[in-house]
């Protein structure tokens, strides 16, 4: 498997090494490997690569030296007991745990807390950033580390870093509670891969990166724009089912020891005809409780004999110093108690329960020696002990009963599949599974072992570890991570956008409002070339024709030169030079709110004589261009070859304004002065006035937009095209975009579909 690394040196990071130290009595320290489904998971992969691995000890300490086992580097990470509290039992464990598995048990939220998860992350990344090799794979598991990333990025970004959740990935609705849920999700960005257990865990996280950072979703990819000294580059983020070693745990169950000890088992729990097992740790997500209720009433029913039954539930200790943990503990052991008190005898429990963890080749047994297996999650990432018992059960008998909520259900779809809030249906599930004929058990059981073999740890870490390769190959040849141009054309839509634009779609008077160069026609070097895109014509034209729908075109360039590009606007409302001139169509519309404008003598003479020393300072010029308007002047710099020296010329501009005492009106590479005062703003507002009742979408691309976005109301959409701040609360990266934005609005509005030929 070395070649699925490329040969670079992977390093492990998780909160809790895969080791656990056994003390002897005279004090000397040993290592045994912990019996968590991450270790079980990665440790056949660890075992043919090899890797350093960084991780607490499991008790507050102050770390210590490194030190090895069997192919492992270990590198202790220090945690104090107060950070134990707050990071690990606090913020991990009674914050992001239930919030992530649906608030079964309700998140609590406290800033220390956050603190400390901030500071904890902190000391994972730098710790690895001091240890891993130049050019190293860096793999971070799990929830109580989602920071590490961009923190490691920062530190390290020579090193190629993937992520793993083994939980589930919360929906968006429950996410948001998070306060910190932008920081959560720029951690998790830091990253190059991401991985998830299930396909909707994927796409929900890529929605929801895209709704709180504006960062495009293409396909399975999210692309991060340059920042500061970072290059622009793409975050897969895929779901990447985890699964075991399925041909090491059959090979283990047809040792003859181990069926041996099977038969062992059954026998010290009386020979029953019926040995039904639940495997958990102590989590109130595992839905014990629901599982102990159904078994419970089907002994109260007599639809099982509570004499020749046995339902043996091991349940490993988990985090006993959180306070939700302890009062499940006593919840479980209350109901066992009553129903071994109300259905048992001296010689017969029909409910057999195990606080405590057992070694591989004992599960191993424990799976032999049952006839079904009670996977009842009320929500779970994947759940490997489903797929241990599958692979065990090498006679093809047995019979898995599974809850819906857990991921495995996703490839294990020959299970008697189950929804645990549902008693009675687990009650029915548990019936079915101890009467199911032998030759159903074998169909079922044979396709869920084939679906376990061939989609086995080694073809997980094959399929993870080579996207994570592909992108240390590609940031190493220097590829270019994809963009919303590159991928998908310049048309691209965000998601949340998209649920805004459906929403007005639906309002019963609508005000459809754009800006002209950068937002229907790309820019150009010379203004007068200018020419709109076709899409946003014919998108616009459909609108103005749609009941309940007015189109306006608010430009600071003059009616006449807008005209020379070619632009039939009938129908529509425009304006011009800035709000001061409308055309007919606006002025019908508008009213006697339109203002007549009209310059004095004075403004006449002022305007003459500051066109000539603008034309007398700027004539020889390369690449400056001179617009002249009804109501004054514009200075061009946009084919200046030197961004540097036309900088300088708008600021000489300015400088001529300021003594003519004009005030300057700032745009993309433009700098325009008039003796009269107006600003699209004024315009729009004057427009939705007459329209008190209509929503209204806005689009621009200029400084001079910013007016427009300025006196958009709640419930309004105003949509920014290209870079740089804004007011506006969407943005898309194009003109192209912007079209998009138009025709997927004519769309929803009357159902013309207005496609980019």
């Amino acid at each position: 498997m070395r070649d699925v690394t490329g040969g670079r040196e992977l390093v492990m990071v998780s909160n809790r090494l895969p080791v656990d130290c056994v003390e002897a009595a005279d004090g000397t320290k040993t290592w045994r490997t912990s019996p968590g489904g991450l270790v079980t998971a990665v440790e056949p992969i660890v075992e043919q690569l090899g890797c350093v691995w960084v991780g607490w000890e499991g008790s507050a300490s102050t770390g210590g030296e490194p030190f090895e086992v069997a192919s492992m580097r270990l590198i202790p990470v220090e945690l104090s007991a107060r950070e134990v509290d707050l990071y690990y039992e606090g913020f991990s464990n009674a914050t992001l745990w239930p919030l992530y598995h649906d608030v079964i048990a309700p998140p609590e939220y406290h800033r220390d807390w956050w603190d400390s998860y901030v500071t904890v992350n902190e000391r994972f990344a730098a710790q690895v950033a001091e240890v891993a090799a130049t050019g190293a794979i860096v793999w971070v598991h799990d929830y109580q580390l989602q920071l590490v990333p961009a923190m490691l990025r920062k530190l390290r970004p020579d090193l190629t870093i993937a992520f793993f959740l083994h939980i589930p990935f919360p929906p968006r609705g429950l996410f948001a509670q998070l306060p910190w849920r932008r920081e959560i999700i720029e951690g998790l960005l830091g990253a190059d891969v991401l991985g998830f257990q299930r396909a909707a865990d994927a796409e929900t996280f890529r929605l929801t990166a895209e709704a709180l950072t504006g960062c495009p979703v293409l396909g399975n990819h999210i692309a991060l724009p340059a920042r500061d000294s970072s290059p622009a580059r793409a975050v897969l983020a895929q779901e990447f089912p985890i699964s075991i070693d399925a041909e090491a745990f059959a090979r283990t169950a047809s040792e003859p020891e181990m069926q041996r000890r099977a038969r062992e088992i059954r026998a010290e729990l009386g020979n029953p005809a019926v040995v039904m097992l639940g495997v958990d740790r102590l989590d109130y997500t595992k839905g014990i409780l629901h599982r102990f209720k159904a078994f419970s009433e089907l002994l109260t029913d007599d639809e099982l004999d509570p004499t020749d039954t046995v339902l043996v539930q091991v349940a490993s200790p988990s985090r006993e110093r959180v306070g939700a943990y302890m009062q499940l503990r006593n919840e479980v052991e209350t109901a066992v108690g009553r129903i071994n008190g109300e259905h048992g005898s001296v010689a017969h429990t029909p409910l057999v329960y195990l606080h405590q963890s057992f070694d591989r080749e004992e599960m191993a047994a424990l799976y032999l020696a049952a006839d079904v297996l009670l996977v009842t999650p009320l929500r779970d990432g994947m759940n490997l002990v489903a797929k241990e018992y599958v692979a065990c059960r090498t006679t093809d008998d047995g019979v898995l009963v599974l809850s819906e909520f857990a991921g495995a259900a996703e490839e294990l779809g020959e299970a008697t599949l189950v929804n645990p809030h549902d008693i009675e249906g687990l009650k029915s599930a548990i019936v079915r599974a101890t009467t199911m004929p032998i030759a159903e058990q074998h169909r079922r059981m044979r396709a869920m072992r084939a679906t376990v073999s061939s989609n086995d740890v080694s073809n997980w870490a094959r399929s993870y570890l080579g996207a994570v390769s592909g992108a240390a190959d590609a940031r190493e040849a220097g590829r270019p991570a994809p963009t919303a141009a590159a991928t998908i054309g310049e048309a691209y839509i965000p998601r949340k956008l998209e649920e805004r634009l459906r929403r007005l779609a639906a309002a019963p008077q609508l005000i459809v409002a754009t800006d002209f160069d950068g937002t229907l026609a790309p820019l150009v070097a010379r203004p007068a070339d200018a020419r709109a895109l076709p899409r946003a014509i014919r998108s616009l034209d459909i609108l103005r024709d749609a009941a309940g729908v007015q189109v306006a075109l608010l430009t600071g360039r003059s009616l006449e030169a807008l005209h020379a590009t070619g632009l039939d606007s009938a129908g529509w409302m425009v304006s011009g030079s800035h709000g001061l001139e409308l055309n007919e169509t606006a002025q019908q519309l508008i009213g006697e709110s339109a203002p007549q404008k009209f310059m004095t003598p004075e403004q006449q003479e002022l305007l003459e004589s500051f066109t000539r020393r603008v034309w007398r300072v700027f004539k020889g010029e390369p690449g400056v261009r001179l617009e002249y308007k009804p109501f004054g002047i514009a200075v061009h710099t946009r084919e200046v070859p030197d961004n540097a020296h036309a900088e300088e010329l708008l600021a000489a501009a300015r400088e001529l304004g300021s003594r003519a005492g004009l005030i300057p009106l700032r745009g993309k590479q433009v700098c325009e002065f008039s003796v009269l005062s107006s600003d699209k703003g004024v315009t729009l507002r004057r427009i939705m006035e007459r329209f008190p009742d209509a929503a209204t979408v806005f689009l621009g691309d200029d400084v001079t937009d910013e007016t427009a976005f300025a006196v958009l109301r709640q419930g309004d959409l105003g949509i920014k095209v290209g870079d740089g701040a804004t007011r506006a609360r969407e943005r898309v990266g194009t003109p192209e975009s912007a079209a998009a934005v138009l025709a997927l609005l004519a769309e929803l509005r009357t159902g013309v579909v207005v496609g980019s030929a």
